[in-house]
């Protein structure tokens, strides 16, 4: 098998098998949901999102993005193949984790009066706050240790915590909410982030370290660059929280309660998908660009690929969910939010416009640099709030969907702009051509989805679907080659020779 071959395969391999410990979550979590919103009904579930809400605040600051930096940081002291480097990462990360996890759990007990205030509108769910603010510890230093995994590339274990996390997640919940009811929130809580600490550790201690001694002042010293870059995804996390939680207001304000429930609905979806797609690309990608930080070359072939693997991965799911958007909002909501499917499928087309950009942003990550992150976030969140303001006031609740999916494009332009500028990126000739077909066929599936009706919009839909498939699957081939496993499988298919063009 040659070297591209060989890349090619990798990105496949540690996509199929993050993308399906996310499926397994995903199956999980509705599961959880279900079960969780029969035991404690519509006020237990709201009291745990509300919990969730106010943690989360506190967690979000006082975390300083160590999960983010912290995957960086290994993954170039890994590349390096210095043990003792490596060591002395890891060591630091373990401490800065464990220092903002305390961080993190002292700010909870302090403010637990304010956010009881703020958040359940009394004081009376003060102690319950300040309790849960040991979560924000526990996480901390599970966050590392995951950071760890990852950034040494083991996205088997990665994969194997994750799913473990969501079992032992989803029978704590069911077992105490059906033994205390409500009262059992916080112990759930409490419970679920003892069980994925203990997992984390798991996993982590399987990974062979140097000894190493490293002194406080040397600690501060190493994690000065781990929190520097780490504030810059921080500060993409708040903004982005910032100006979602803005959008609904503007929506609420402007259209009412009802349109704001068929955005969340719609955005929850094309979410879901959005996140298996990119979380089940990057999760591997990010380490592997972070060691080849350094040759430029290297950076722009690995982008470049993950591009055309993002592309034949996800072109097919996104036709299928653009084209049959109402009945998707009708088969996981109701008839009530049918109404959705108007948004939805714009929606994916700011999910498509991720998939074709989302990779040039993480050559700014892999090269730690901090400024062009802030720019970049500060860049995306700004137009997309502008946008989605600008367009609801002229065409109502479609607006918003319009507003994510140009704010999109328009970030990528700067995407581009910044990729170039730091590693002179350009697109290879294999990744704009399959770009511009998949444009094309997205461009079909918009029209068809907002032109015809009835049987005949099924018809074109299934065959547009259809047509990915086929795409999608003959590119895969291509670039595993004849000789790969997965090719070899879908050669023994009827019609596998022809969809691989064998």
């Amino acid at each position: 098998m040659s070297k591209s071959h060989t890349s090619y395969s990798q990105i496949l391999k540690s996509s199929s098998i993050i993308g399906g410990a996310q499926g397994i979550n995903y199956l999980i979590g509705m599961v959880r949901t279900k079960l969780v919103a029969v035991l404690l009904g519509p006020s237990g579930v709201g009291l745990v999102g509300l919990y969730m809400s106010a943690i989360g605040l506190v967690g979000t600051f006082a975390a300083l993005g160590i999960d983010s930096s912290g995957v960086r940081e290994v993954a170039e002291a890994n590349g390096s193949g210095d043990a003792e480097r490596i060591a002395r990462t890891v060591k630091t990360l373990r401490r800065v984790c464990w220092a903002t996890g305390i961080l993190g759990w002292l700010l909870t007990a302090a403010l637990s009066y304010p956010l009881s205030i703020w958040t359940f509108g009394s004081g009376e769910r003060v102690w319950p706050v300040a309790i849960l603010g040991v979560t924000l510890l526990f996480g901390a230093v599970s966050s590392g240790q995951s950071a760890l995994i990852q950034g040494t590339r083991r996205i088997g274990d990665l994969a194997r915590l994750n799913v473990l996390g969501a079992i032992a997640g989803t029978i704590i919940a069911i077992g105490l909410y059906g033994w205390l009811g409500q009262r059992g929130i916080v112990p759930v809580f409490i419970t679920s982030a003892v069980a994925n600490l203990g997992f984390s550790w798991w996993f982590a201690r399987k990974i062979p370290m140097t000894p190493v001694t490293l002194t406080w002042r040397e600690t501060c010293a190493n994690s000065k660059r781990l929190i520097h870059l780490g504030l810059a995804f921080m500060y993409g996390g708040l903004l982005a929280a910032i100006v979602g939680l803005a959008i609904r207001s503007i929506i609420v304000r402007k259209l009412g309660l009802d349109a704001a429930g068929i955005y969340q609905a719609a955005w929850g979806i094309s979410g879901m998908f959005a996140g298996f797609i990119l979380n089940a690309m990057g999760t591997d990608f990010y380490p592997r660009l972070t060691a080849a930080a350094h040759d430029n070359p290297q950076i722009n072939r690995l982008v470049n690929e993950q591009i055309e693997i993002g592309i034949l991965l996800a072109l097919p799911g996104l036709l299928a969910t653009l084209l049959f958007a109402p009945l998707l909002m009708h088969f996981f909501y109701s008839a009530k939010f049918v109404s959705g499917g108007k948004l939805l499928p714009w929606f994916i087309v700011g999910v498509f416009g991720q998939v074709l950009t989302w990779p040039m942003g993480f050559i700014q990550r892999a090269k730690g640099r901090s400024r062009w992150i802030f720019l970049s976030q500060t860049h995306l969140n700004v137009w997309n709030l502008l946008l989605v303001f600008a367009l609801t006031r002229c065409f109502g609740l479609p607006g918003t969907a319009w507003g994510f999916a140009l704010a999109i494009y328009i970030h990528g332009v700067l995407a581009f702009a910044i990729a170039h500028h730091l590693s002179e990126f350009i697109w290879t000739h294999h990744s704009l051509r399959l770009a511009l077909y998949a444009t094309l066929l997205v461009i079909a599936a918009v029209a068809v989805q907002s032109l015809v009706a009835g049987p005949m919009e099924l018809a074109f839909g299934g065959l547009l679907t259809g047509t990915a498939c086929f795409a999608s699957l003959r590119g895969v081939a291509a670039r595993l080659g004849d000789q790969h496993r997965v090719t070899k499988l879908i050669l023994k298919f009827p019609g596998g020779r022809l969809a691989c063009g064998l």
